[in-house]
C-alpha cells in the first residue's frame, strides 16, 4: 500500500477537514492534527512534509465535494444556461454552508506555495477543471443565444467565464458576512425570502456577463 491511499494519511485529512469546517483554517496545524487523530507529532510530516501540503490535501477534499455538488445540479437542466443556473445556485450554497473550507479552496497564495515538495500536486489541479467547465458552458449559453446569427463582439469564453466566477463569488462573501442582506433590506428589496433574494441576484449576474435570456 502506498503513502498516497494510506488509511492514516486519509484521517490525517479527515480530521484537518473537520478542523477547518468547525473552527477555520487558521486552527489547522500539524500538531494539532496529530493530537487529535491520536498519533504522534511527527506522524504527519510521513505525507506532508509541510503545513501547506496538508492544507493543499483538505482543500481538494472540498472541491471533490464541490464538482459532486455542480454534477447533481447539472442533472436535470437541459439548456446550457438553466445549467450554469444551477451550477451557481449550488456553488453558493456551498459558499454558505461550508464557510471554512470555501475561505480556504480558493487560497492559491497560500497553498501553491513554493514549500511544497517537489512534483507533488498543486491545488490548480483541482481549480482549474472549474474554471474550464464553466467556460465550455459560456460557450453553449452563446450559442443558444445566438441561434438565429452571429451577436457582437464578446470577450473569450474564459475570460467571461472568470468575471462570472469572480461575481458569484463576492456575493457569496458579502451575503455570508450580511452585507448584501443589509443592503437589499435598506432598498426595501428584503421582502422575499434569502434564498429567493440570492436566485434573484444570480440572475441579474447570468444576465449581465451572458444578457438576458431570449423571450
Amino acid at each position: 500500500m502506498t503513502e498516497e491511499t494510506s488509511p492514516l494519511r486519509e484521517r490525517l485529512i479527515d480530521v484537518g477537514t473537520e478542523l477547518v469546517l468547525t473552527e477555520g483554517s487558521a486552527a489547522v496545524g500539524l500538531r494539532e492534527i496529530a493530537r487529535r487523530a491520536g498519533v504522534s507529532h511527527g506522524a504527519p510530516r510521513r505525507y506532508f512534509p509541510t503545513h501547506q501540503a496538508l492544507l493543499s490535501a483538505i482543500a481538494r477534499r472540498g472541491f471533490e465535494d464541490l464538482a459532486a455538488r455542480f454534477e447533481a445540479a447539472v442533472a436535470d437542466p437541459v439548456s446550457a444556461r438553466g445549467q450554469l443556473e444551477a451550477v451557481s445556485r449550488a456553488y453558493i450554497r456551498y459558499a454558505l454552508e461550508r464557510r471554512g473550507m470555501f475561505e480556504l479552496m480558493f487560497r492559491h497564495d497560500l497553498l501553491d506555495s513554493a514549500s511544497q515538495a517537489p512534483g507533488g500536486p498543486r491545488l490548480r489541479e483541482s481549480t482549474l477543471p472549474l474554471l474550464r467547465y464553466a467556460a465550455e458552458l459560456v460557450v453553449r449559453c452563446r450559442g443558444e443565444r445566438s441561434a438565429g446569427g452571429p451577436g457582437p463582439a464578446e470577450p473569450p469564453p474564459a475570460v467571461t467565464a472568470a468575471a462570472l466566477w469572480s461575481n458569484l463569488h463576492g456575493l457569496a462573501q458579502l451575503w455570508a458576512w450580511g452585507s448584501l442582506p443589509l443592503a437589499l433590506g435598506a432598498q426595501g428589496l428584503g421582502d422575499a425570502s434569502d434564498e429567493e433574494q440570492r436566485d434573484r441576484l444570480i440572475a441579474a449576474v447570468l444576465d449581465a456577463h451572458l444578457g438576458p435570456v431570449p423571450s
